[in-house]
């Protein structure tokens, strides 16, 4: 049984008192007798003996008495010097868990996140020492993908930065009229910086927490058709067939339209992105499909594309992520479609699962609450 440390200071306590009122006892006990046996050899005299009964009780009380004072200042003495070393003894104990921690946190306050404390116990020191743990082992994630985030973000501005310097310098060498071509080929470049920092920042509000939302009731089955007819022709120009299936009745969600087609629409170009000429992709809607102990409405997007290894599809949704060598920067993107996807979903009380066989395909199926 795992004590509190409240008990654990009952339990030590109520021990501190049964050991000195014990000893407190025996030690009484045993001076009473030795206090006898010396009034017996020291007081019991001809005098005492000639004395009546009552003036030998006078002599027997003031004779014990004077040793129990003696017997009293010298015990209460030795028990408060006992009782305080012991109370420091168990203070020490049980503060030493904080003592512990105390020092980890002033490591973290010096910029040391890899910082750990060993959980020695399961009363409310251990839990406060499991969630410092915790709480440092997220700071260095929150570090690590800050770290991360720095170096992508460089590396996405570089590339296009260094193709407008690069053009820019040959123009000013030359000295000759920029061509329109190369205008145009400049301003590809600063639509692509443009649609970067806008991802960023609605990314950015979105996994804070403050994304605004207009929700209104939307008619999903007619968002999805609206959406698949817009990148209908895409598909078509690289050899893939794409379809829509959907039920008859509407499907009713609150959601933001803005913010639900972003996320359909980036779907829809991933798989369009990574699937081979001749492939299919297919988007179905499900009405009612119970998860979780609610209800919601089911779209699943469907491809049968290069697929993804079951070890990458934990950080499928991290920004900037990419799947090795067939997921590279080569393909196209940023990284942050299937990130921003994720969190809009999340932000409409949704979620995404994604489930895929290495050239097999893949399916993303978005969850997002029914109208009740």
């Amino acid at each position: 049984m795992t004590l509190t440390v409240r008990q654990k200071i009952f339990v030590y306590m109520g021990l501190i008192v049964l050991i000195i009122g014990g000893a407190h006892a025996v030690t009484k006990h045993a001076y009473m007798e030795s206090a006898f046996d010396q009034f017996r050899k020291e007081e019991i005299s001809a005098s005492y003996l000639n004395a009546t009964p009552g003036e030998q009780i006078e002599i027997l009380k003031t004779y014990v008495s004077g040793k129990m004072r003696e017997f009293e200042l010298g015990n209460w003495v030795f028990f408060i010097a006992t009782g305080l070393f012991v109370s420091l003894l168990i203070s020490g104990v049980l503060t030493l868990p904080l003592r512990k921690l105390v020092a980890a946190i002033e490591r973290v306050a010096q910029g040391d996140l890899d910082v750990n404390v060993p959980v020695q116990s399961k009363d409310e020191y251990g839990k406060v020492i499991q969630s410092f743990n915790d709480m440092t082992l997220r700071l260095r994630e929150a570090e690590d993908a800050r770290r991360r985030l720095v170096a992508d973000v460089a590396h996405e501005l570089r590339t296009p930065l260094s193709i407008m310097q690069l053009k820019l310098e040959n123009a000013q060498q030359t000295g000759q009229n920029v061509p329109p071509d190369m205008l145009l080929r400049l301003h590809d470049e600063v639509i692509r910086l443009g649609l970067l920092v806008e991802d960023l920042h609605v990314l950015s509000l979105a996994e804070a927490g403050r994304l605004a939302l207009d929700c209104k009731p939307l008619d999903l089955s007619a968002i999805l058709e609206q959406v698949v007819d817009d990148v209908k022709m895409e598909a078509e120009e690289n050899g893939l067939e794409m379809r829509f299936y959907s039920n008859t009745m509407p499907v009713t969600v609150m959601a933001d339209a803005r913010r639900i087609t972003q996320v359909f629409i980036n779907l829809l170009t991933n798989a369009i992105r990574y699937t081979m000429e001749g492939g299919k992709i297919s988007v179905a809607i499900e009405d009612k499909v119970l998860d979780r102990n609610a209800v919601y409405a089911c779209v699943s997007v469907t491809d049968t594309g290069i697929g993804i290894p079951p070890e990458e599809l934990a950080h499928l949704f991290d920004r900037f992520y990419r799947v090795e060598k067939a997921r590279s920067r080569h393909s196209g993107g940023t990284g942050l479609g299937l990130s921003i996807a994720h969190h809009f979903v999340r932000a409409h009380g949704g979620f995404i699962r994604v489930a895929s066989e290495p050239d097999q395909g893949t399916t993303f199926t978005v969850y997002l609450p029914l109208v009740n």
